[in-house]
């Protein structure tokens, strides 16, 4: 029997309980990071909402780059390797119609360029990406097979 656990804004979980579903919903601008390392079988997944932290004393999972520290750092407590974890990111859609206001606006898109620079800084390749666009994402960490699972609005759910 599934556990379905809920990722809210701004955090991130971790598990290695093999009936645990990670879920985050709705993934707007915000980026769902989620990593898992077949070995240990555990795993982990974030929901950031912003880009950059710009508060170098407090990490939070509010921000991509903190956030994404964050979750490998909690997952090497629970027995994770970096260099097994299977990465696979989602979001960063543009909600708004911003094409004609300033790019600072452009959440999604700024929140993927963190995305793709923090993830290149700590030398991890996403094994697969959904990101951009217009339209919101929900997605799914299965811990007990490492299945990662995206449904976009008015679509199927569907393994990526």
């Amino acid at each position: 029997m599934a556990n379905s656990i809920a990722i809210g804004l701004a955090e991130l979980k971790v598990s290695r309980n093999p009936d645990d579903v990670l879920v985050a919903f709705g993934l707007g601008s915000c980026i769902g990071v989620g990593m898992y390392d077949p070995a240990v079988r555990v795993g982990g997944l974030l929901h950031a909402v912003l880009p950059f932290n710009s508060d170098t004393k407090e990490l939070s999972p509010k921000y991509v780059d903190t956030g994404i520290a964050l979750l490998l750092d909690e997952l090497t407590k629970v027995g994770a390797v970096k260099n097994r974890l299977i990465t696979k990111v989602a979001g960063g859609a543009n909600m708004l119609n911003v094409s004609s206001l300033s790019s600072s606006f452009d959440i999604g898109n700024r929140n993927i360029e963190a995305m793709h620079a923090t993830l290149a800084k700590l030398g991890i390749k996403p094994k697969s990406e959904e990101v951009g666009g217009k339209i919101g994402r929900t997605v799914r960490l299965y811990i007990a097979t490492g299945k990662m699972t995206l449904r976009m609005m008015g679509e199927q759910e569907r393994e990526f």
